[in-house]
């Protein structure tokens, strides 16, 4: 209670008003709830609270997810709530060494919250014990399956105790996550809390736009708008790049998120756009789910996503916590197919927006020939050059 107490909660949301009791009893639960209400707590409170009781110094409930970034967040919202405790959680994931990981498994740390990797391989070395884990989570299963730790996660979830209580959080359920659920989890209690549509605290809007004019779009949109916290996500991560350099160009304070950077350049980025160090971030996927970020005024789609789901995700970063925000998203005509589905889970149509100062007119570039456009002369191939053991490289093999 005095860990709710300095987190600042005061009323719980739908999620841990429906999740918290029936865990407490005990029960499995598969969670469903938007990015944004508080699903963290819903399951860390009762893990915290059984947890009270019981030995100390040994691995007794377990969190699996698919990000660092994710499982860093977690890790501080149980060292935030679990204050005064007594109990200890760590994080494990790849991507860093893992002797200071292995130091805390040592050191009997109550909580683990683990990305699957690096776990297996910490069981495989006998360095992680699961055999008194009462608490498995399964956090964003949906997003694991997308990644393709599936099989991984059946593995762990082999190494655990079959006598424990199990959580699964997923936002949506493919067949194969239905599966996974009905294979790990024993007479769980559905908990539903609608995530076919975005939050209704983000207002959406749509700025059609010749793809070779985006990057000065996006420019001018974040010269007219309050820049104190932006999002910006794009498909690639040579993109992701190529936009920060353009933005940073322009006079903003910008970092990048995506799966190049190492974790100490993610964490950078990170600590940086939190504490507003960085004005605007870029970043791909890898950002859009479970970045708790309350301060975020706007995301921006300077590429339309694959899927409505990861749409609902990406947006969900803006408008978190009772907030309002802002949704903008740069489209082109090859993006009409998704924004009918978008309109289509939302009941309504998205309003399009143009810029009145904004030159829509200028032609795209003429293809180079070099670019290898249909149509487009191909270069002669260059002539074979001598390698440095004096033969011609592209001379065709000597039979034998």
């Amino acid at each position: 209670m005095q860990g709710i107490k300095n987190a600042g909660y005061e009323t719980a949301t739908p999620i841990q008003e429906a999740a918290i009791p029936a865990a407490l009893r005990g029960r499995d639960i598969i969670g469903t709830a938007q990015t944004g209400t508080g699903k963290t707590a819903a399951f860390v409170l009762p893990i915290l609270h059984k947890l009270l009781d019981g030995p100390r110094n040994q691995a007794r409930a377990l969190i699996v997810t698919p990000t660092r970034e994710l499982a860093e967040q977690i890790n501080q919202v149980i060292h935030a709530l679990s204050a005064g405790t007594g109990l200890r959680s760590g994080t494990i994931y790849g991507g860093v060494g893992s002797d200071r990981q292995i130091k805390a498994l040592r050191a009997g740390t109550e909580i683990l919250v683990a990305c699957p990797g690096r776990l297996l391989d910490l069981i495989q070395q006998r360095h992680a014990k699961m055999n008194r884990i009462e608490i498995l989570v399964l956090d964003e299963a949906d997003r694991m399956f997308d990644m393709g730790f599936l099989p991984d996660v059946r593995r762990i979830i082999k190494a655990v105790p079959i006598e424990r209580q199990t959580m699964l959080f997923s936002a949506t359920f493919p067949p194969e996550v239905e599966q996974l659920a009905a294979q790990s989890l024993t007479e769980p209690q559905r908990i539903s809390m609608g995530i076919s549509k975005p939050a209704v605290t983000v207002t959406h809007a749509l700025y059609p736009v010749p793809q070779h004019l985006k990057s000065g779009l996006l420019l001018k949109l974040l010269k007219q708008t309050d820049t104190d916290s932006v999002l910006v996500f794009t498909r690639t991560k040579h993109r992701a790049d190529k936009v920060a350099r353009q933005i940073a160009h322009a006079g903003f304070r910008v970092t990048s998120l995506h799966s190049n950077r190492t974790q100490g350049q993610r964490e950078r980025a990170l600590h940086g756009f939190k504490t507003g160090h960085f004005q605007i971030m870029v970043a791909t996927d890898i950002a859009a789910r479970g970045l708790d970020i309350e301060s975020i005024s706007h995301v921006i789609n300077y590429d339309m996503p694959d899927t409505a789901d990861a749409y609902i995700h990406r947006i969900g970063r803006t408008g978190r916590a009772k907030r309002t925000g802002d949704a903008f998203t740069l489209v082109t005509p090859e993006d009409a197919d998704m924004i009918r589905t978008l309109e289509r889970i939302m009941k309504a149509p998205l309003e399009k927006k143009t810029l009145e100062d904004f030159d829509y007119s200028p032609p795209a570039p003429p293809r180079s020939a070099h670019s290898h456009g249909r149509g487009a002369p191909r270069p002669p191939r260059p002539a074979p050059t001598p390698t440095r053991f004096g033969k011609n490289r592209l001379a065709p093999r000597r039979k034998k």
